[in-house]
C-alpha cells in the first residue's frame, strides 16, 4: 500500500503522523511510505533520517495527497486539505467531528473514508489511541493552568503548591478519566489540594485506591459540582462523551459566582468544551477573560510538547496502521470491532451515532459500510 504522511498544518502543530522507526516498519513489510519534506522537523527528524528509514521524500502535501492510498494524520484535516481528498482514499488521524459540521460535511462530500483515532476501541471498551494523548493532556493541564494563575497572565496570583504558612490552589478536576486522573496527579505532586468529580462510582473507587485519601473524591451531582466550582482555584474540564460534544457542566452564570482570577483549563474543548464559555486558543494566543475567569481552551495541547506526543502517539498507532496496510481497511475493521468504531465516515455514509445525533444529519451502521 502506498502511505501518505504530509505535514502537520495547524497553528503550532509540530507532531507528525509517523516517526521514522514507524516508517520502517511499514517498508519492512513491503509498503510504500510518502512523506511531505520538512514533516518531521518539529520533533528533530530531518528528511534524511525518513529516507534511512526507506520513505520517499514529497515536495508538498499536494504530492502525498495525490499518490497515497492511506493518509496518515495527527490533527483533523484542514479546509485545504480536506479539498485534496478523494473517493476511496483513507483517512486516520483525529478527527473530533462532533462539534465541527463543516469538518463533517465536507469529509461526506469527499467519498474518502475517515477513521478517527479518537473513537477506535479494544476489548475493554476502552480508548487506545486517545489514551496517550489525554495522558499528556491531563499532565499539561495542571502545567498551563500554573501559569495561567499568575498575575501576569489574568489570574489571581495563586501559586499552586503554596508554600508554608500559605495555603495551595484549590485544583477541581470535573471527570477522572485519564486526562482526570492525569491531572490529579500532576497537581497532587505539585503539593496542590486536589478534588476529583465524577458521576462514575467505580472511576472514583479506582481513583480512591490509588491516591489512598490524598485526592478529594465527589460523586458529581448538579449541585456538588456547583459547589466546587465556586470555591475553586483552578479548574480543569475532563469530561468526555467518545465521539459526542462535551456536556456543557459549567454555564455563564456560574462564573459571576467563582473566584475573581480563578482559572478553567477545558481539555474537552476538542469536543466543543466543557464551558458555555470556552472557545478554541491556539499556543500562539491560549488564553482568554471572560468575566474575570481565565480561560485555557487550547485545541491541540500535547503539540506544545510534540517529541513526547508524537512517540507516545506512534506507539499506539502503529499497529492499527500495519493492519489497514496489511489487511486493507474493510478486512481490518471486520476483524476488529473495536477497530471498526473508529470508523466515523465511509464513502459519503456517516458512520458515528453520536456525531449523527450531534449534527442531525442521517446515521448508516458501520458494519454495513465495510
Amino acid at each position: 500500500m502506498q502511505i501518505g504522511v504530509p505535514k502537520e498544518i495547524k497553528i503550532h502543530e509540530y507532531r507528525v503522523g509517523m516517526v521514522p522507526a514507524s516508517v520502517r516498519e511499514l517498508t519492512s513489510r513491503g509498503h510504500r511510505v510518502l512523506v511531505e519534506t520538512g514533516a518531521g522537523a518539529g520533533i528533530g527528524f530531518g528528511d534524511d533520517v525518513y529516507r534511512a528509514a526507506g520513505a520517499e521524500i514529497a515536495a508538498s502535501a499536494a504530492e502525498v495527497f495525490a499518490a497515497a492510498e492511506l493518509i496518515v494524520k495527527v490533527k483533523e484535516p484542514q479546509a485545504s486539505e480536506r479539498a485534496q481528498l478523494r473517493p476511496g482514499q483513507l483517512l486516520f488521524t483525529y478527527l473530533h467531528l462532533a462539534p465541527d459540521r463543516p469538518q463533517t460535511e465536507e469529509l461526506l462530500a469527499s467519498g474518502a473514508i475517515a477513521i478517527a483515532y479518537e473513537t477506535v476501541t479494544d476489548r475493554a471498551g476502552t480508548l487506545p489511541l486517545l489514551a496517550p494523548m489525554s495522558e499528556v493532556a491531563g499532565r499539561m493541564a495542571i502545567q498551563a493552568g500554573a501559569r495561567a494563575l499568575e498575575k501576569s497572565q489574568g489570574g489571581a496570583g495563586i501559586l499552586l503548591g503554596g508554600v508554608p504558612g500559605v495555603a495551595p490552589a484549590r485544583v477541581v478536576i470535573l471527570g477522572g478519566g485519564v486526562v482526570g486522573a492525569s491531572a490529579a496527579r500532576m497537581a497532587l505532586g505539585l503539593r496542590a489540594d486536589v478534588t476529583v468529580l465524577d458521576r462514575n462510582i467505580d472511576t472514583l473507587r479506582r481513583l480512591d485506591c490509588e491516591f489512598g485519601g490524598a485526592v478529594k473524591l465527589i460523586y458529581a451531582t448538579v449541585e456538588a459540582t456547583e459547589q466546587q466550582l465556586f470555591d475553586a482555584d483552578l479548574i480543569v474540564g475532563a469530561v468526555l462523551l467518545p465521539g459526542a460534544a462535551a456536556p456543557k457542566l459549567i454555564r455563564r452564570g456560574h462564573l459571576a459566582r467563582m473566584r475573581p482570577g480563578s482559572v478553567i483549563v477545558d481539555v474537552a474543548i476538542d469536543q466543543g468544551g466543557c464551558a458555555e464559555t470556552s472557545r478554541p486558543t491556539t499556543h500562539e494566543n491560549p488564553v482568554f477573560v471572560v468575566d474575570g475567569i481565565v480561560h485555557y481552551c487550547v485545541a491541540n495541547m500535547p503539540g506544545a510538547v510534540a517529541r513526547t506526543s508524537t512517540f507516545a502517539l506512534n506507539n499506539a498507532t502503529l499497529p492499527y496502521i500495519v493492519k489497514l496496510a496489511d489487511q486493507g481497511w474493510r478486512a481490518a475493521l471486520r476483524a476488529d470491532a473495536g477497530f471498526l468504531a473508529g470508523l466515523n465516515v465511509a464513502a459519503g455514509k456517516l458512520t458515528c451515532k453520536a456525531v449523527a445525533e450531534a449534527h442531525g444529519l442521517p446515521y448508516h451502521e458501520a458494519a454495513a459500510a465495510v
